[in-house]
């Protein structure tokens, strides 16, 4: 799947530091079209920061990357919301629509917020959401936008089981389109099924990166 002429990004021994603080080093990774690439590790091995690194948001204390997109192709979910509580959930998407330059219709909207089952919501203030609606609101946000690259930072935050449902559909849709995405998780006995590679970060570096039946068997080894 790793060609050289297919992806849309490529990082080359990146490593980053907050301060005197080493978070990972020499971290590398080409992200292609189509594959679903799961990001594992403990807590504080980076993880998030490497999603924002990808993602255009921090540049990186070492290394190289390079994208063959441009910014508003990459759609990025963090551990915020980013959800406006006083705008309904229309106006919600209308409002991040036009932030990247589009100009989504009503019936687009509509569109989205029934994928993540908020159709019936569509009219109230998304300050009277639940957290798993706020964010299923902030997932439909990414899908609007369409993008060729999603980055999903533990999107199964606060979702019940139907809503979990509802992430792997949208996740799998992604791929089946072309379009790539890199998913941080917790749960990686449940996601492993959904992902083509695995990366995995602890010990401040690069432990593993390679295809899920690698992964497993890497797993058993050690």
């Amino acid at each position: 799947m790793e060609r050289e002429d297919t992806g849309l990004v490529d990082l080359r021994k990146v490593s980053h530091f907050f301060g005197s603080r080493l978070v990972f080093r020499h971290v590398s990774l080409r992200i292609a079209p189509g594959e679903v690439l799961l990001v594992l590790g403990p807590n504080g091995a980076g993880k998030s920061t490497l999603l924002q690194i990808i993602a255009g948001l921090l540049t990186p204390t070492g290394g190289e990357i390079d994208w063959s997109m441009e910014s508003g192709e990459i759609g990025y979910l963090g551990h915020g919301t980013c959800v406006y509580p006083f705008l309904t959930a229309m106006d919600n998407l209308q409002f991040w629509g036009r932030m990247h330059g589009l100009s989504p219709t009503s019936d687009a909207i509509i569109g989205v917020l029934d994928r993540v089952g908020l159709k019936v919501a569509a009219l109230e203030r998304a300050g009277t959401f639940s957290r798993g609606m706020a964010q299923r609101l902030s997932l439909a946000r990414i899908l609007l936008l369409n993008s060729r690259l999603l980055l999903l930072d533990e999107p199964a935050t606060g979702l019940d089981t139907a809503s979990r449902d509802i992430l792997d559909r949208e996740i799998s849709q992604a791929k089946s389109r072309g379009a790539a995405v890199a998913w941080v998780s917790h749960d990686a006995q449940r996601d492993l099924r959904l992902a083509d590679r695995v990366l995995v970060l602890e010990n401040k570096g690069q432990a593993f990166l390679g295809s899920t039946a690698n992964y497993s068997e890497w797993v058993a080894n050690a």
